[in-house]
């Protein structure tokens, strides 16, 4: 009897040992970071290789310990209750002055970037590890931006441009479908504020991208309609009429290396119309029949002629 007392309390003593030396677990947080257009946390992590090796992200994983930010998706303050402007300092908007991603704040115009154009709708994907309710809002620089020059919010729009509300998630990210801001073009920064609804936290992520002035409209040249005359002889010959000609888009590409799921949806492209015309060849055929049928006729003239005589 006293053995087993003895050995029931070594169990005891041996699980109370296991329960405190345990790592303590911590509870689920929303988890997520833009990959489309890209961020910078995400360019610069494990998940796109092919950014870590560009310049921007070298000197920012230098100051992260010389590690790839393999912790993108927790960029986020606990908190902020919308408060962003005055609980983060300029100069690290990016990081959301958090010191361990202080390397996505340096100030530079080599940065990833997706290129878009200005006005045209898009799409903001957003790959998230743990989903969660809350709200998306987006801003854009505005025409004082420099990428030289460290990021403040008096370069940054005072209202986001596009806001949604608890989207759903499709294929492990949400998509946020909106219009860009127009009148921008250049080098400007796309800033993503995922206010959680369900939890204190707030995640701040900064995409390069680079606006492009969206196509002038293609205008239909006039045909010119040919003006009757009131004599039954003479017969006003057709003005010939113009193909309009349609501008051909430079296809949407990147400032730096490519990402897989770097894609951002545009605007239908307008497709090159060819212009119409007679086939050369058609009229080569035609002007051969025609001497073809001048050389018979001349044949059939001279035996006429000779049998005359």
């Amino acid at each position: 009897m006293a053995r087993r007392r003895t050995a029931r309390r070594a169990l005891l003593i041996a699980a109370a040992a296991a329960l405190f030396t345990a790592p303590a677990v911590t509870p689920a947080a929303a988890h997520g970071a833009p990959v489309a257009p890209v961020s910078r946390v995400a360019a610069c992590s494990s998940l796109s290789g092919m950014y870590a090796s560009t310049a921007a992200c070298r000197a920012a994983i230098a100051q992260h310990g010389g590690q790839t930010f393999d912790d993108w998706d927790n960029l986020r303050i606990a908190g902020v209750d919308g408060r962003d402007r005055q609980r983060i300092p300029d100069g690290k908007l990016c990081s959301a002055g958090l010191d361990e991603y202080r390397g996505l704040d340096v100030a530079r115009a080599d940065w990833p970037a997706t290129r878009l154009t200005a006005g045209a709708r898009f799409t903001l994907t957003y790959r998230t590890t743990i989903p969660h309710s809350g709200n998306f809002e987006l801003y854009l620089t505005n025409d004082t931006y420099n990428p030289a020059k460290p990021l403040t919010w008096s370069q940054m729009s005072t209202q986001p441009f596009l806001t949604v509300t608890d989207p759903q998630v499709t294929n492990g990210a949400y998509h946020l479908t909106g219009r860009l801001p127009s009148g921008r073009t250049g080098r400007q920064l796309l800033y993503t504020v995922w206010r959680n609804t369900s939890s204190s936290d707030t995640y701040y992520s900064c995409s390069d991208v680079v606006l492009s002035a969206p196509k002038a409209a293609q205008q239909p040249t006039a045909t010119a309609t040919p003006t009757p005359t009131r004599s039954r002889t003479a017969t006003p010959s057709p003005t010939p009429t113009t193909a309009p000609a349609s501008a051909t888009p430079s296809p949407a590409d990147r400032s730096s290396a490519p990402a897989a799921a770097n894609v951002a949806a545009t605007e239908p492209a307008t497709q090159p119309v060819a212009a119409s015309g007679t086939d050369s060849r058609t009229r080569l055929v035609a002007a051969a029949g025609g001497i073809a049928v001048l050389g018979g006729g001349a044949v059939a003239a001279l035996t006429l002629r000779r049998r005359r005589r």
